[in-house]
């Protein structure tokens, strides 16, 4: 089955109507896509391949509710998002009350620095102005692409990328009046 000859929309109608070899088609069009996405969070094998088969899962039981309009591959992201943002959340649901407890959080690097742990990082993208912040999010942390956040937001890619670059600015300056240095980005 060769999958550029048939527009999103029919894949789309050909999984709602649940024709297995389109799904299987989808599946492995989309597939390599997210996993690299998904690796971004963890590098284990099984967390991978449960994060990937939950996220298709949801894909295939909600692609009745895609509208187009947006990509599919877009659609298809945020869904398999969600269902890394809820495997991790119940494998670490109790991880951060232990910690709290443990005499290990006033640990220290050689530098004299405090580690941050996520929330803390959240806590701080928090103050970021409202759209810098969104920008920033839906890039750092939710894996979009500029093209992808100015559909989704409404604004050129140009603009997408002065606000994530704003936002690392502001970032690395609250860090460093914070005595947080050497701050590195992934992208």
């Amino acid at each position: 089955m060769n999958v550029e000859k048939y527009s999103e929309q029919e894949m789309v109608n050909a999984c709602v109507s649940n024709n297995r070899k389109m799904q299987e088609f989808l599946y492995r069009k989309y597939f390599q896509t997210m996993l690299k996405m998904v690796k971004r969070y963890t590098d284990d094998d099984d967390e991978i391949m449960s994060i990937l088969n939950n996220g298709f899962l949801k894909v295939f039981k909600n692609i009745h509710t895609f509208q187009f309009a947006g990509s599919l591959e877009g659609w298809i992201r945020k869904c398999v998002y969600h269902s890394m943002a809820d495997f991790f959340k119940i494998k670490n649901r109790n991880k951060y009350d232990i910690v709290e407890l443990s005499p290990e959080v006033e640990k220290v690097n050689a530098d004299g620095e405090q580690y941050l742990f996520e929330n803390d990082l959240l806590k701080i993208v928090e103050v970021l102005p409202q759209a810098t912040k969104a920008a920033f999010k839906l890039y750092a942390i939710d894996g979009f692409t500029h093209r992808e956040i100015s559909e989704k937001l409404g604004i050129s890619e140009g603009t997408s990328k002065w606000h994530v670059s704003e936002a690392r600015t502001k970032l690395t300056k609250i860090l460093t009046n914070q005595g947080i240095n050497n701050i590195a980005y992934e992208k």
